[in-house]
């Protein structure tokens, strides 16, 4: 579990653009929604108690847990195929159920997932069951004699093609579905519901779909909220870029008089510069950065509130400002965080909180509560904060709704159960730390809570000497999938704009506006299903210089990689969203591959070599998107920089 420190740094600590690209919003589609239904091609189950025994005939599917029927090991899973032909390829709004009718009445659960091995209906046993190790995507429970249970297999299920999937339980009691078998059409049955696409193409604007409008978007009660970290505004002094407080201090090893020399500076990227500008510069600063993540999709900011006394204290202040002056409806969440306010007490915390709680651009729920979200909330007992929320209530008339981000979710959950919402926790940045997702939400969800589910793209600390190995977008995907897959009510992005933990979505100069424009896909996906892909995209990722690297700059101190982390990889990722199948061609350190690439989105990795990198995508002797990384790999760096790079074809 990843452990958030914070550390402000020299005169930046006390000092307080580009505009948005915003995307055309896109009109909703006039076309009616399109059912299809497709009956199981072949579908058994198999029984541990009788091993080799085919229950090819039966006319129904048995499905329990391994204490089935009192035994010690009786489990009973099913398996069932379709094939899936006729849904367009700019099909829309695209939903599947796997639709199963009950033989019996059970107050029980079953869950499904793809397979992948090879089975078949008349040879497959228990002996000979394809192995089911792929995560579950979808559950029901209660079963009605007679009636059609429907379990959601729409991210399984990617256009025409074969599918089959594995339905098993883990209840002692049996549940009992009809098969393909059984007379009166009551078999598996999966049903593919779109809408037609228009046909239409994108051909203006950075991404590869249309963006939905801020009105769509913001009416999905799912609610997408970027961790906004007061210390790195876009601007420290209103100075040019190329001599501001970040070039002169933060990015430099010798920077603020060489606090920083034994790792190399304190930053490795930084926000997109801009020139002086007239006026109250920070809050013109911070309504452009409104204005960034309304252009991205987002709902709001949690805001890390590190102090109620500083100038950070005032930043917060004039990020809510910015807020409500650019767009109320974007909303700001309060995040105190219990590291920096470890010395406040309760009744100065809760007239900080009331104050920023008058603004209607402070985040509350449609009852009223004010939406409270402690980082690290386990730093103050339950007691302690059942008590502040009485304060703040009593004394202020605010009504809390406490959404505590845990460091350790597991440990405290519990003994936060009968005062929180909600929970969340600051999670982890690699993909093998986020392997398990589901397990903390479904969690959340059994006990009652609402889950924030963390999503991240890296996570690289020169100062605290740590990174984690992310996988060039492989993380920023799989804890996507995990909101997803996971049904999470909200999502935190974390972070918007820590440059020192190298955690930004935000607009930077390592990697412009692509991380955000790649996270659109996804939390459009999350919010309204995934959008058709009307333009030819490809981005690139990758560090600028391998692992193992040593650099020439004298630091004393380099990052190792974290426990529990993904292995540490030197590779070049290619992330293509692509209209219809294309060729790929990859050019790095000045040695060509070429790969054949699907519609839709995918991914492939190279080694990473010194040089440059590109890739460019063709259809039919045509180039239909290229991309050139601005970023020189070397072998040799001046300082270690493990923060991967990212480039797209569209910007």
């Amino acid at each position: 579990m990843s452990n958030r420190s914070r550390t402000l740094s020299g005169a930046a600590a006390g000092v307080a653009m580009l505009a948005a690209a915003a995307v055309a919003p896109a009109q909703a589609s006039a076309a009616a929604p399109v059912s299809v239904t497709f009956a199981a091609v072949e579908d058994v189950f198999v029984s541990q108690a009788e091993p080799a025994k085919s229950f090819a005939t039966a006319t129904w599917m048995s499905v329990c847990g391994t204490a089935c029927g009192s035994a010690t090991a009786g489990q009973r899973a099913a398996l069932t195929r379709f094939e899936v032909t006729g849904i367009p390829q700019d099909a829309e709004d695209v939903k599947v159920t796997l639709d199963v009718v009950s033989a019996r009445t059970t107050d029980t659960t079953v869950s499904v997932r793809p397979v992948t091995g090879a089975w078949s209906e008349a040879a497959t046993t228990w002996d000979t069951r394809p192995a089911l190790s792929a995560p579950v995507i979808g559950s029901h429970t209660g079963f009605t004699t007679g009636a059609t249970a429907k379990l959601d297999v729409s991210s399984a299920v990617k256009g025409d093609g074969t599918y089959a999937f594995a339905l098993t339980g883990t209840d002692a009691t049996t549940t009992v579905l009809m098969s393909s078998r059984e007379t009166g059409n009551r078999g598996p049955k999966l049903t593919v519901t779109y809408t037609e696409g228009s046909g239409d193409e994108q051909t203006d604007g950075p991404l590869p779909f249309t963006l939905a409008s801020t009105a769509a978007l913001r009416a999905s009660a799912k609610k997408v909220f970027a961790h906004y970290f007061s210390p790195y505004p876009i601007s420290l002094d209103n100075q040019a870029p190329a001599g501001d407080y970040y070039a002169r201090n933060y990015l430099k090893p010798d920077g603020e008089s060489g606090k920083h020399a034994a790792y190399g500076g304190l930053l490795r990227d930084r926000p997109l510069g801009r020139d002086p500008i007239s006026g109250d510069y920070a809050l013109a600063d911070l309504k452009t950065e409104v204005r960034q993540a309304i252009a991205a999709g987002l709902d709001g900011f949690t805001v890390d509130i590190l102090s109620v006394t500083s100038a950070q204290w005032t930043r917060v202040q004039t990020l809510v400002k910015a807020a409500e002056a650019v767009d109320p409806g974007f909303t700001i969440v309060l995040m105190p965080d219990m590291n920096g306010l470890s010395s406040v007490d309760s009744a100065a915390f809760a007239t900080a909180m009331a104050k920023l709680a008058a603004s209607k651009s402070v985040h509350r729920l449609t009852d009223g509560r004010l939406v409270v979200a402690p980082f690290k909330a386990e730093a103050r007992t339950p007691a302690w904060w059942s008590d502040w929320m009485k304060a703040m209530e009593t004394q202020h008339g605010i009504k809390v709704a406490l959404v505590p981000t845990f460091v350790d979710f597991n440990r405290y959950r519990d003994a936060f159960a009968s005062i929180s919402y909600g929970f969340s926790n600051w999670g982890s940045r690699s993909p093998a730390a986020n392997a398990g997702l589901q397990a903390n939400i479904d969690r959340a969800h059994g006990m009652g809570k609402i889950w924030m589910q963390p999503v991240s793209v890296q996570d690289e600390r020169p100062n605290q000497s740590v990174f984690d190995e992310a996988g060039n977008t492989e993380n920023l995907r799989a804890t996507w999938k995990g909101a997803i897959d996971g049904k999470a009510e909200w999502v935190q992005l974390t972070t918007w704009n820590d440059y020192s933990e190298n955690t930004q979505f935000a607009p930077s100069r390592n990697a412009g506006w692509t991380y955000l424009d790649i996270n659109a896909y996804y939390l459009t996906c999350y919010k309204l299903g995934c959008p058709k892909i009307t333009n030819d995209a490809a981005y690139l990722t990758h560090r600028v210089q391998p692992v193992a690297a040593e650099p020439s700059y004298a630091q004393t101190k380099l990052m190792k990689l974290r426990a529990g982390s993904t292995a540490a990889r030197d590779t070049v990722e290619v992330l293509t969203m692509l209209t219809a199948a294309g060729k790929v061609s990859v050019t790095i350190g000045g040695t060509t591959q070429t790969y054949d690439a699907p519609a839709g989105v995918s991914a492939r990795t190279f080694p990473l070599k010194a040089g440059t990198a590109s890739a460019s995508v063709t259809r039919s002797s045509a180039v239909v998107a290229k991309v050139v990384s601005p970023y020189a790999i070397s072998a040799t760096p001046y300082v270690q920089d493990l923060h991967y790079r990212a480039a797209s074809s569209e910007r």
